[in-house]
Parts: structure tokens; sequence; C-alpha cells
């Protein structure tokens, strides 16, 4: 089946007084020249046509059914309304609009289980902002893997990758304090995610014989215990249960010479310990070109790799790249 037959991609709302609502509109209007796939926003109609109206943007907003997204695209902007009005300005977080931004990713998600939709896209949100409204998952990913959860007897383990065409890198652990990371890393953690990382390079990247590269916790990889003993207590005996497995895995290699473009050219996805260890090199190398992508969920969930940007929010200069890659990566994940 291709692109265009396929079922459409569901973009969620995000916070309403971020950016989300100005890329989205800016991803519509770019939709040809970049070749952007049809999709669809959970959203506030109404929200959405103030937005374009205060750049002076030329977007017809239509509200519609899901089934109509794919129809709809090529003309109008397709918007699966909210059951309320949005009310919110540009920069200007507010609590009160954490129910529009938690009931547009339960019905994306919902949408995309019902085969409505080919996988879920999501805008940034603000976790503070919703903790002030009651939310009380650490984030938006195992907000996501609960929703998937409530599907069936089965539990998720979410693991984020970050993608480019140029790197795709992985951690272990994420967001907790680095004085933390120690404790919360271990042997099994290292080895699920492992699995989850070649198997989903596997079935949906369609790399046949997935490279995986962990990187070392200390620096030197632990110079053999001199620098620290996590790597060969924790990490090395990861490596060899994956390996025993039949995964290509190396490792622990020294964090500082794994992202070279010679190194990055020997594995397809590295596994690091730790966020910016992960965060930092592909931000460095694809700054507005890498892509938030959930692994381990039964749907295709992919996020720009940036935050809502409340400093900017309102300006008309926030750039789209990010949610377009992210978008363009949903539909060559999503389902048929």
């Amino acid at each position: 089946m291709g692109l265009q037959q396929r079922p459409p991609l569901l973009l969620t709302q995000g916070d309403p007084s971020g950016i989300g609502p100005e890329l989205s509109l800016r991803a519509w209007l770019e939709r040809e020249a970049e070749s952007v796939p049809a999709f669809g926003i959970v959203g506030d109609p109404g929200h959405l046509d103030r937005v374009a109206k205060s750049y002076g943007w030329d977007v017809p907003i239509a509200a519609v059914e899901p089934g109509q997204i794919r129809f709809t695209f090529s003309s109008a902007l397709p918007v699966v309304p909210l059951s309320a009005p949005v009310a919110a300005e540009p920069g200007k977080p507010d609590p009160a609009n954490a129910p529009s931004v938690i009931e547009s990713i339960e019905t994306a998600v919902r949408l995309v289980q019902d085969g409505s939709a080919a996988a879920v896209v999501t805008n940034p949100i603000a976790k503070h902002v919703l903790y002030e409204a009651g939310f009380r998952h650490p984030g938006h990913t195992e907000f996501l893997a609960a929703l998937a959860s409530e599907a069936g007897p089965e539990t998720y383990h979410p693991v984020m990758m970050l993608w480019s065409e140029q790197l795709a890198v992985v951690p272990v652990t994420v967001h907790i304090p680095l004085a933390n990371v120690p404790s919360a890393l271990t042997t099994e953690l290292i080895v699920l995610t492992g699995r989850i990382v070649a198997r989903e390079l596997r079935q949906r990247f369609g790399v046949e014989n997935p490279r995986l590269a962990l990187a070392g916790l200390n620096p030197h990889a632990g110079e053999s215990g001199a620098m620290g003993t996590e790597d060969g207590s924790i990490i090395v005996p990861a490596v060899d249960i994956l390996r025993s497995e039949g995964i290509d895995v190396t490792g622990p290699l020294p964090a500082d010479t794994m992202f070279h473009a010679r190194a990055r050219s020997r594995y397809d996805a590295a596994l690091a310990m730790y966020h910016d260890q992960a965060l930092i090199p592909i931000k460095t190398i694809a700054f507005d070109e890498a892509v938030n992508v959930t692994l381990g969920l039964p749907f295709v969930r992919t996020s720009p790799d940036h935050g809502t940007a409340f400093d900017i929010a309102g300006k008309g200069i926030a750039r789209p790249d990010s949610l377009m890659a992210a978008l363009k990566l949903a539909a060559r994940l999503g389902r048929p």
C-alpha cells in the first residue's frame, strides 16, 4: 500500500501556549515543498484558526472525522476536534489547558490503536504545567505506555531513541539526576533496552542485522577498573548476554571516541548510559533534524526533539524542521 493510501498520521495538540500550534501550521503550509505526509491534528479548530490569523497565514482549518483527514489534507488543515474549546496565549502556560493536552494524547492513541491512524506524532508538552493540574505520570512517554497497557494485560517498557540520518542514540537511563545513574543502571536494564532496540531496528526500521554499540559509563570505559568498576561489573555482563542471544553488540566503548563519523559507520544505534551522554552528540550533529522515537510500544510514536519553547512562542520564528522530520519518520515506520 502506498503512502497516499495508508491511514493518516495524527498530531497531538501539545501545550497550546508553546510553539506546537505554530509548527503544526507551518508543517501544513510547507507540505508540498517538503513532501510532508498527510496528517490531522487532535485539537481545537478555533484556536488553530486564531493562531494562523495572528501570523497572517492562509491556512484553511477543517473540523473532520479521522476518516476524512487524507481527503482534506491537500486543501485544508484537518482537525479532529476536542470536546471543548481551548483558550491559550502564546508563551503563557496555563494549567487550565491541561485537560485539553491530555485529551488530545488519549484520543490520538485510541485512534491509532483502532486502526484509524498509522502513527502518533506528539507536539511538546510542559510536564510542570500538567503536574499543577494533577497529572501523575512521570512524563509523556510513561503516559503513552500506560495508555497502551489499558488495551490488554501486557505491560510495556518504553525506550527513547533519538534518531537522525547521521546518528541514532538511546539513553538507557533517562530523566534522572546524574548522581543517581550508577545505582539505577543494571545489567538487566541494559539487556532489556538492547533487546527492544535490536527488535525495533529489525521490525520497524528494516535493519536486517542491527549493530549496537554500548558506551561505557566512566571515562575511558573505566580504564580496566582504574576509573570505576561499573563498566566491568554491569555493562560487560550485559554485552555477554546480548551476544549470547545473537545480537551484534560491541562495548563498553569510551564515549569520547564513539561519535565521530568513522566510528558511527560501525553501528546502527548507540546505547548511552545516561541522558546527556546520548543527547549531546545527536544535538550537536543533527540539532534541527533529530526525531524522538519511542520504541517498545504497540504503536509508532515520534516527536520533535525539542520542548515547548515558551520563550519564543508567538513570535513566528520557531523552525518546523524537527516536526516535519518526525512526521516523515512516523509515515515510514507506521502501520501499512
